[in-house]
């Protein structure tokens, strides 16, 4: 069963399974960034606004300048968020031309416990691997391009340099883990492109209940569309310090 919403809920407990695949979700409304460290925050400044040109692809993460998904199995809640930086913030401004950076996490939460539970009584969750694919979506045709690309092992590649990880890879169970890359570059592509699909694909091992130390593995999928603008123009970068990753 998946769910969208705003925000973990507590449920009603619910028997865990074997290796399960989750669909992906788009949710239709903006949401709230939540567990995000650091500098690299969402800009103040407004990532779209009105304007004459029409979307040329539908995309929450273009329209809102955020995509925020929560996919729920057997009572654990995965959460993917993604968000421009503010090296190009404005995505109504995201062109062909030039490289356009964001920044995503995945987290994790036990819905058969409350918020301030103590963290014991949680079912841990380890992301193993993160994979992230990416097709353009073109007009008059063209070859597909992939622009931006990414298979590694989760705690070699997230920007906490010290991740709390076991044989099953990262802890991402809020609130003692969080998965994290910052400054993602999605590189240059032709100019007939209208839009960019990202794949993301995380290897998650959940334990079957709190302290069991058996558990099953995920395969957690999502599929994120973004809107590319026509222009001949590049996307404009800002000059700011790059997080290196």
């Amino acid at each position: 069963m998946t769910r969208t919403r705003s925000r973990p809920f507590r449920a009603a407990a619910v028997p865990a399974a074997g290796m399960l695949l989750a669909a992906a979700v788009l949710l239709s409304g903006c949401s709230a960034l939540d567990g995000l460290t650091g500098s690299d925050e969402p800009s103040s400044t407004p990532s779209a606004s009105p304007t004459a040109t029409a979307t040329p692809y539908p995309s929450q993460f273009t329209r809102d300048g955020t995509f925020q998904s929560h996919i729920e199995i057997n009572g654990m809640d995965y959460v993917y968020t993604l968000y421009p930086t503010k090296s190009t913030p404005r995505t109504n401004e995201w062109y062909p031309r030039g490289n356009k950076y964001f920044s995503f996490t995945f987290q994790a939460y036990d819905l058969n416990r409350g918020i301030r539970d103590p963290f014991a009584t949680k079912r841990r969750a380890y992301l193993s691997r993160i994979t992230v694919e990416s097709d353009t979506v073109t007009t008059g045709g063209g070859r597909v391009e992939h622009p931006y690309e990414l298979d590694a092992e989760a705690k070699s590649v997230t920007f906490d340099p010290e991740p709390l990880s076991t044989k099953y890879g990262m802890l991402i169970t809020s609130p003692k883990g969080a998965f994290e890359l910052r400054n993602q570059k999605i590189r240059p592509t032709s100019l007939n492109t209208r839009g960019i699909d990202l794949h993301f694909t995380a290897v998650v091992w959940v334990e079957e209940s709190p302290g069991s130390e058996r558990f099953d593995k995920l395969v957690i999928k999502q599929k994120v569309p973004i809107a590319i603008f026509p222009s001949k123009e590049p996307t404009k970068a800002q000059s700011i310090p790059v997080d290196a990753n």
